[in-house]
């Protein structure tokens, strides 16, 4: 049986989204999200190292590890198979959900308009990603798309900064929010796992 995103979340309702570029920074990684008081991750399969930090991520043992930008059903086996305890996708894709509930895992589809909102009802799913949530209109978007469609929580993700933060998860919609500012490719690069710990305390802190 699918879990519930919402039982997988616990009630954290900040979703750091992680692109990283090597395995190699996997644990200082964890150590420094886990150090600042994130309880879940999702990892983007954007890079070749995907997999592999997923796979070391999980377990580390620290946090709840999904994986993000899953494309194709095969992605999202593997990313099963590596530890991900669910999956995200940037848009709505009927394989990726189906290989999801095959799968026994939560799976949040982006969604950009009502009628791809209408077909993630129809196919049972009723937590969607926001996306990209900024340039669609942020909270303006949002408050249009819930309106209609009470029953549908939203975890809204793209170009969201910290001070969104209290706006978006203001709206009784908005069971998560996720973003890509509290540890960038940059940040991994320049080993400034310190800055990461900081900036994810930081935004812990708006979530409460």
């Amino acid at each position: 049986m699918t879990t519930n995103f919402a039982t997988v979340l616990a009630g954290s309702r900040l979703l750091p989204v992680l692109t990283v570029p090597s395995v190699a920074s996997a644990g200082h990684l964890a150590d420094a999200l886990a150090a600042g008081g994130a309880r879940c991750a999702e990892v983007t399969f954007r890079t070749s190292d995907a997999e592999r930090v997923v796979k070391a991520m999980a377990a580390h043992g620290a946090l709840t590890v999904g994986a993000g930008t899953v494309l194709t059903a095969k992605q999202a086996e593997q990313a099963v198979a590596a530890g991900a305890r669910f999956l995200v996708s940037p848009g709505f894709d009927d394989e990726v959900i189906g290989a999801a509930r095959e799968l026994g895992v939560p799976v949040v589809p982006g969604v950009a308009t009502a009628t791809e909102l209408m077909r993630a009802l129809k196919a049972g799913v009723d937590t969607v990603k926001l996306f990209p949530a900024e340039p669609l209109g942020g909270m303006a978007m949002l408050r249009a798309l819930a309106a209609p469609f009470p029953r549908v929580r939203f975890v809204p993700t793209g170009g969201i900064g910290p001070g969104h933060l209290p706006a978006y998860l203001g709206h009784p919609s908005v069971l998560a929010v996720g973003g890509s500012w509290i540890a960038t490719p940059g940040h991994l690069e320049r080993g400034e796992y310190d800055e990461i710990r900081r900036l994810t305390a930081e935004a812990v802190g708006r979530t409460t």
